[in-house]
């Protein structure tokens, strides 16, 4: 009996499940090390591509692909433009969205709450990692494309293409801005596929379905006649980082979107902690 009451009185909530457990944990599953192994890639089949193609703008137009082989900060400005819109979305679909979900289909996430480890512990420990993840899948791919265009094209300042260009210092703070505008703006899809993952014993239902909703939301967007209504949609402002990349930056378009996406997913992670409190786990 004292044995029991000594493990009773030593009890910590914030003792169970580290972050340190469930990072290592997160970090040698499959699926982690074949999405970062993808996106360190993708600058190298790009290097590729334009090694192959010529780019030229259209009716006399200059695009920042067009600029991509002008240096290396220009190369990975072309990575985060073609991959901010979809690529990025799949990682933070996939470990948001495979947090819960995983544990409830490997039948593991009723011994874990025996542990016993607090539900809002676990959630927060899972979400952390999922959100550090997802955070390091974004920052991964614009270094690796920065070394890769540094080595193939050098290093120098980011020509815009609308003229004018930005020194090389500047141009990496900027596309540091740049980034972490797309992690904010991804909260949404973070938050959508966590929430999903709390209500889906299928981690391929919580991921697809983040992932699709995404994508409507990319396809409402492109519908014109909706006019001022598309101002409420996330997608809306995913490429307002690219005011960034100019000689006088603009804040505004980033500050909007910022806004929208972080009180939507505050009120997705909302929901997702408040279900899950009330759920029966029974998987």
């Amino acid at each position: 009996m004292s044995a029991l009451t000594e493990v009773a009185s030593g009890y910590r909530t914030r003792r169970t499940l580290p972050l340190r457990v469930e990072l290592v944990r997160q970090l040698k599953r499959r699926r982690t090390l074949v999405m970062g192994a993808l996106l360190a890639v993708l600058p190298f089949v790009l290097v590729i591509a334009f090694a192959v193609g010529h780019p030229s703008g259209r009716d006399g137009q200059v695009t920042l692909m067009d600029t991509a082989t002008a240096s290396g900060a220009n190369f990975a400005a072309v990575n985060l433009f073609v991959s901010a819109g979809f690529l990025l979305v799949v990682p933070v679909a996939l470990f948001c969205g495979d947090t819960v979900a995983s544990e409830a289909n490997w039948s593991s996430l009723r011994y874990l709450l025996a542990a016993p480890v607090p539900r809002a512990r676990l959630l927060w420990s899972k979400l952390v990692v999922a959100l550090g993840l997802s955070l390091a899948a974004m920052v991964l791919l614009p270094v690796v494309a920065l070394a890769v265009g540094t080595v193939a094209y050098g290093w120098g300042p980011l020509h815009i293409p609308t003229g004018g260009e930005l020194d090389t210092g500047t141009a990496v703070q900027r596309l540091a801005v740049a980034v972490a505008y797309v992690f904010v703006s991804q909260l949404v899809t973070a938050a959508l596929a966590f929430w999903l993952s709390t209500r889906t014993d299928a981690p391929l239902g919580a991921v697809g379905g983040a992932v699709g909703l995404t994508i409507v939301g990319n396809v409402l967007d492109a519908v014109t006649a909706l006019g001022h209504w598309r101002d409420f949609l996330p997608a809306h402002w995913q490429f307002a980082w690219a005011d960034a990349l100019q000689p006088h930056a603009g804040w505004s378009g980033m500050l909007q979107g910022a806004s929208l996406s972080l009180t939507c997913a505050l009120v997705l992670f909302a929901l997702a902690f408040r279900g899950f409190a009330r759920k029966d786990v029974v998987s």
